[in-house]
């Protein structure tokens, strides 16, 4: 493979191309044209661009975070140097939910899940040595998304980065949190409101960053089957787009930024036909509901993970086949972006090993398999194209189902779509207990041998740490700066004015998320679900 055509833009230059021979044809057939056709153009159902992993191999952006920020850096620096070409990070659950570190919801949870990010500080201290203008990076934040892309702008305007040379993507996809995650902090009416401040705040000042990742993976790792997968995730996408319209955002300005984050689960041509599907679907509802014409506006762009709730605390290291399987899928499948899980992550966080191997596991795929030579190797298989169709079909039905209710967010409010979820992950769980569904190591080729892997451990001063450099700023901070943004913030939620600015203006002055979310609290009040 050409050096020159993999890093370079994508070349169509006959002279670049590899000695292989493949067909690019069109699938015959008297819908072929407008159902497959070719990569790169509308529907998209053989990927979104032209030549696909022959011009660039899809990002490799592993998942980390744990314990402080400095010694996620350390991880983010190893990764990079070994590799990876982007960012991705997990934040732990206090930060996830608008909780300092010294809060009492806190105790026992810093930095466990994920690294706590309480202030600026804590921002840079985790970006250390590493060039935002030139590393894309991903957040998996939602409630408190815009606050943690605020913290990073801020870190970038401390640098004398322009803002418009940022890239990358916050989560903000809090609508999959009330169907099957739970980090929500308030209202839907309220969080809708803060997603489309967020849409509008990137549009003029980060035109590079993706607003939103809409997200199928949680949804899927709760239970729910492939074509629900796909029908919630583009249904709550259906939903978001509304409520930019309503926000009177363009909607063929906005949908190019929108990007998608799914699962890759074991079933090997089930995934790579779901992931045709999502994308021929969406680009259908684009022309259909909302008379977009741009091909970028129909493009649907997506990160994949290697599914979590596959993996087994049995026999560990049966995890890197799962979990080559599943990256197969998903470089089939057409994804942007992919993170691999580690073997050991059933039993702790990561270890520097058990990450390393993820790593390298796509660094084969995309190396020695082949795979890349080809833009679309799955084309014109009967069982893809067929699996595709009726997973196409499938979800559409279930997202007319939740149109009929009023849309995602009513279907959600009135525990439709949790329900559904539910009833999927019963039916597994009954199939894995009754032994109808194998699972190597767990109800097939049992053995009695303990865990023996090395596994990671966390500091124990790690919390006592934290605490204690999140009090010694507030103690040494304006005070005086901070009420005045704060201030400042309340009254933007009581009005009408974008949060973000006023946000920005808080994370600089030296406000915590805390206080942040804290201030948005007193006027938005938190959510309580009801039971389904």
């Amino acid at each position: 493979m050409s050096d020159k055509l993999r890093s370079g833009p994508f070349s169509t230059d006959p002279d670049l191309e590899p000695d292989i021979v493949y067909d690019e044809s069109r699938t015959t057939g008297p819908d072929a044209g407008q159902d497959i056709g070719y990569p790169g153009e509308p529907p998209f159902t053989r990927g979104i661009q032209p030549t696909m992993y022959r011009g660039r191999f899809w990002t490799m952006r592993q998942y980390a975070g744990f314990g402080s920020a400095a010694q996620t850096n350390r991880r983010f620096r190893y990764l990079l140097s070994q590799g990876q070409t982007g960012l991705s990070v997990a934040f732990d659950l206090p930060t996830q939910m608008g909780y300092d570190s010294d809060h009492s919801m806190a105790l026992g949870e810093v930095g466990r899940s994920g690294v706590a990010i309480d202030s600026i500080e804590d921002m840079e201290t985790l970006l250390d040595g590493i060039p935002l203008d030139k590393v894309s990076t991903s957040m998996t934040i939602n409630a408190t998304a815009s606050t943690l892309l605020c913290l990073y702008a801020a870190v970038a305007r401390r640098r004398g980065i322009p803002l418009d040379g940022l890239s990358g993507t916050i989560q903000n996809d809090i609508l999959k949190e009330y169907a099957a995650r739970g980090t929500y902090i308030y209202p839907p009416g309220p969080s809708m409101r803060i997603v489309t401040d967020t849409f509008s705040y990137c549009a003029k000042n980060l035109p590079r960053w993706n607003p939103i990742s809409i997200s199928g993976y949680h949804m899927r790792e709760a239970g729910c089957t492939a074509a629900q997968e796909v029908a919630f995730t583009l249904a709550n996408g259906i939903a978001y787009l509304d409520a930019a319209k309503t926000a009177g955002l363009s909607l063929e300005d906005l949908a190019p930024s929108l990007s998608f984050f799914f699962a890759a689960h074991s079933n090997l041509l089930e995934e790579v036909a779901k992931f045709r599907a999502a994308r021929r679907l969406w680009a259908r509802l684009m022309v259909q509901r909302y008379g977009l014409t741009s091909p970028k506006a129909q493009m649907l762009r997506f990160h994949t993970q290697t599914g979590g709730s596959t993996l087994t605390a049995q026999q560990p290291e049966n995890n890197i086949v799962r979990v080559t399987i599943q990256a197969l899928a998903a470089v089939l499948g057409g994804t942007q972006s992919l993170h691999t899980n580690s073997m050991d992550e059933a039993l702790s966080l990561p270890t520097q090993t058990a990450a390393t191997v993820a790593l390298r596991t796509q660094q084969i795929l995309a190396e020695e398999s082949g795979i890349p030579n080809t833009v679309d190797p799955v084309a014109g298989s009967y069982f893809i194209e067929s699996l595709t169709s009726r997973i196409e079909q499938e979800a559409r039905e279930k997202i007319t189902a939740i149109d009929r209710l009023g849309g995602a967010v009513r279907a959600i409010e009135e525990g439709h779509i949790q329900q559904q979820i539910q009833e999927a992950a019963y039916r597994y769980q009954a199939e894995v207990e009754s032994g109808q569904r194998g699972i190597v190591g767990v109800n097939r080729y049992v053995d009695d041998r303990g865990v023996s892997i090395p596994l990671h451990r966390l500091e124990p001063s790690l919390e006592t740490d934290q605490v204690a450099r999140l009090r010694a700023l507030r103690a040494r901070r304006p005070a005086g700066a901070v009420t005045t943004a704060l201030a400042a913030l309340e009254a933007a939620a009581r009005g009408r004015d974008n949060l973000l600015p006023r946000i920005l203006d808080a994370v600089e002055s030296l406000a915590t998320l805390g206080e942040i979310a804290d201030t948005l609290r007193k006027v938005f009040a938190t959510y309580a679900e009801s039971r389904v």
